[in-house]
C-alpha cells in the first residue's frame, strides 16, 4: 500500500492533492458549496492510486472530505458575515432540520458498498451539473417567510442527501434559499455557515463508524484520512477567503457554466467507474 510507493510517487501524489486544494478552496467560498463535488472524486482516485481497499474507499474520500470543509466553512462563514451576508435566523430554523437529515444521511452513506456509493455521488452530481449549466439568476428577489413544513422537508433532504456525498449541502441549500426569494449573497452566505453544521455532524459521523467498523486506513481515524486532512486544510482555508470575497464583485455565471461541465464531466467517469467494482 502506502509503503509500496516510491519518493516521485509520493510528490506527484502531494501536488495533485495541493493543487486540487487550491481549486476546491476558492470554489468552496465563490459558491458556499465546501468544495465536496471537486474534492470528493479527487481523494477517491488519490486514495485508490495509493491502494487504500476498494471496500471502502469512498467512504474514506467523503468522510475525509468533511473534515477537511469544517475549517474552510468557518472561514467562508465569517468572510460573509463582514459583507452581512449570513442571515442567522435561517441558520437557526432551518439548521436543526438539516442536522437530523445529516445524521440519517451518515447511516445510511455507511451502510451502502462502495459500489452503491459511487453510484449515488454520480447521479446526485448529474443532476447538481445540469442545475449549474441551466440555472438562471432571479433579479430582484423578495424574502419570504420558509413555514415549518418547507423547512422540515427541504432541511431533512438537504441534509441526507449531502451524507453521502461528502459535500456542504451550498448546492441544494443556496437553489433553495433563492427560490424562497432571497439574495443570492445572502443565500450563499447562509449556505456557507449550514455547511459547518453539516461537515462538522458528517465527520464526526464517518470516523465514529469507521472506526466502529474497526477499517484498517494508515493514518486515518475512521473514514477520515489524516495526511490528506493536513493537506487540503491550510490551502482551501486561504482560498476559501478569496473566494468568498470574490463573490460580492464578480459576475459568477461563467465560472457556475464552468462548474457545471466539471461536474457532468466527473458524473459520467464515477458512473463509469461503477461497472469496475
Amino acid at each position: 500500500m502506502l509503503e509500496s510507493l516510491d519518493q516521485n510517487q509520493i510528490i506527484f501524489i502531494v501536488t495533485v492533492m495541493a493543487a486540487s486544494a487550491v481549486v476546491v478552496g476558492f470554489m468552496a467560498g465563490l459558491f458556499g458549496i465546501g468544495g465536496g463535488l471537486i474534492m470528493v472524486p479527487v481523494l477517491f482516485y488519490v486514495f485508490s492510486f495509493v491502494g487504500i481497499e476498494r471496500t471502502f474507499v469512498m467512504h474514506l474520500a467523503v468522510g475525509t472530505s468533511f473534515s477537511i470543509i469544517i475549517p474552510n466553512s468557518i472561514i467562508s462563514t465569517i468572510t460573509h458575515m463582514k459583507f452581512k451576508a449570513v442571515d442567522f435566523s435561517i441558520v437557526k430554523t432551518f439548521g436543526v432540520f438539516v442536522v437530523i437529515g445529516v445524521v440519517f444521511g451518515t447511516i445510511f452513506a455507511v451502510s451502502l458498498k462502495t459500489s452503491s456509493l459511487i453510484l449515488f455521488f454520480s447521479i446526485m452530481t448529474m443532476f447538481f451539473a445540469i442545475y449549474f449549466l441551466v440555472a438562471k439568476e432571479k433579479i430582484n428577489p423578495t424574502p419570504r417567510d420558509i413555514n415549518l413544513i418547507y423547512r422540515v422537508i427541504c432541511g431533512f433532504l438537504s441534509g441526507f442527501l449531502s451524507a453521502p456525498m461528502g459535500i456542504a449541502g451550498g448546492v441544494i441549500n443556496t437553489p433553495i434559499l433563492k427560490m424562497f426569494g432571497y439574495q443570492i449573497k445572502v443565500a450563499i452566505g447562509s449556505s456557507a455557515a449550514l455547511g459547518f453544521l453539516i461537515a462538522l455532524i458528517g465527520a464526526i459521523g464517518f470516523a465514529v463508524s469507521g472506526s466502529y467498523l474497526n477499517i484498517n486506513v494508515p493514518l486515518s481515524l475512521g473514514f477520515v484520512n489524516i495526511p490528506a486532512f493536513l493537506i487540503f486544510v491550510p490551502i482551501t482555508m486561504f482560498m476559501a477567503k478569496i473566494g468568498a470575497k470574490t463573490v460580492h464583485k464578480f459576475d459568477k455565471r461563467l465560472i457556475g457554466k464552468l462548474l457545471g461541465i466539471y461536474l457532468f464531466i466527473i458524473s459520467c467517469k464515477l458512473f463509469y467507474e461503477y461497472f469496475s467494482f
